[in-house]
Order: structure tokens, then sequence, then C-alpha cells
């Protein structure tokens, strides 16, 4: 079987919202694509409540559906699992968004009707609803990958994004190992690098209203600082890893 779209989606402690979110993008896939074209893939990442629960049960009632719980390992890891998943699924296109209901469905539509201009598309929250510490760091990776990339990216790590299949597939395959914290983030860049126009779509971003951010406060620096030294370390193989 030969499916034309594979929305993927990671999720973690989001029982309060993930059944709505479910449904909200199946009704998007039933609404242009046949069952036997399209699918949605949520990987729970270890979640400690009832989300993985509840996807097993909407899984059983819904074909466009499809579940995978796995221990904990992050965000970036659970999004990796769901990119592999819809290319063992044979799809033309993966789109991956988010579990937290923060976007409007209707924005995808944005991506999918300019496919054929790019193979690597984002969205670009100019409106962004988030912690401020989360605001500045964005800025703070836009102009890291400025100066030791020379790529401009608004929104690198966004979660609206829409990637020919083969295209990711080669490029999940240049990733650095161990997995880096923000895989997205180093995709972006590969794709800049590879010579494909991001598009860059404006999309509508939205307050969480339920659910939890999974890093905070000084976590989140943490993080930052180990994502900026991976992208340091993989400045230096880049080249490389193209050839």
């Amino acid at each position: 079987m030969s499916l034309k779209l594979c929305i993927v989606m990671p999720a973690y402690n989001e029982a309060e919202v993930i059944a709505e979110v479910v449904q909200k993008w199946t009704d998007l896939l039933k609404s242009k694509f046949n069952h036997e074209d399209a699918r949605l893939i949520v990987v729970n990442d270890g979640s400690k409540d009832k989300t993985g629960r509840i996807l097993d049960v909407l899984a059983g009632q819904n074909h466009y559906l499809i579940a995978l719980t796995q221990p904990n390992g992050g965000h970036g890891r659970a999004v990796v699992t769901a990119y592999n998943l819809a290319i063992e699924h044979g799809c033309d296109y993966v789109f991956q968004t988010d579990s937290d209901d923060q976007f409007e469905t209707t924005d995808f539509w944005k991506l999918w009707e300019q496919r054929e201009k790019s193979n690597f598309i984002l969205g670009y929250r100019k409106i962004r609803f988030d912690a401020p510490i989360r605001l500045i760091i964005t800025r703070i990776v836009r102009l890291v990958l400025w100066l030791f990339y020379g790529v401009t990216i608004p929104d690198s790590n966004i979660p609206f994004r829409l990637i020919k299949t083969n295209v990711l597939k080669e490029m999940l395959r240049r990733l650095p190992k161990p997995l880096p914290f923000a895989p997205n983030i180093f995709l972006s860049v590969m794709a800049c690098r590879d010579g494909n126009e991001l598009l860059n779509i404006p999309i509508t971003h939205k307050n969480r209203h339920t659910g939890e951010v999974s890093i905070k406060k000084w976590n989140l620096l943490k993080v930052c600082w180990r994502s900026y030294k991976e992208l340091m370390a993989f400045r230096t193989i880049l080249d490389s890893k193209i050839k």
C-alpha cells in the first residue's frame, strides 16, 4: 500500500486534549483523503497520565490513526520515531505537528498547496504564544544558525512542517549520532544547506490551555546549552555527511 500523506505527532501527558486533537486531524484527513491514502501517527513518549490508554482506545475506533507507545526519550526522539514509522508506511509526504492543540488544522492546507514548490516547507509562528524565555531562545537559535551555518530560518524548530518522504529519509540518515536533542533544527539546517526554499509560511499559534510543557525553567537552559554544543559539533561534519 502506498500512502500520499502521513501526519505525525509526538505526545506526552496530553490526556486532557489528545482525543480532541486526534479528532481534528483525522477530520482533516477524511475531508480530502481516502482511508487508503492517509494516516495519523501518534507516538506516546512514555506519558505518565492516561494519554497512552486514550490513544489505544481511539486507534481501535479510528482507521486513520496509528498509535505507538515508547519509553520516555524526549520530544526529539519521539518525532524521529514517528518520522521513521511514516517512511515505513510508504507515504509520499510527511507532515509533522504537535499534540498540544496550539495550531489550527486548517493551516495545513497553506503548506500542502505549496508542496510542488519545495521538498521541505516550514510554518512560521510570527505571533507566538509561549513563555518569554522560549521566545528569547528562538531568537538566539536564529542568530546561531545565521552566524555558524549561513542560513536564515525564522522558526527552525517549529513542529509544523511538510517534507517529501524520500528527502526526509535521506536527511534522517545524516543526523548525528547519538541523536541530538532537537533534531528538527538539524533537519531544517540540512534542508536549507541542500538548496531547498523552506518558504516559511505564516501560521496561527494559540495559547496552551491543557497539558504541560515538558521542559521548564533551568532544564530549558540546560538543554539549550546542549543543543548549542551539538550544533557546533555538527558544523564540522555537515559537509562530509552530505557527500
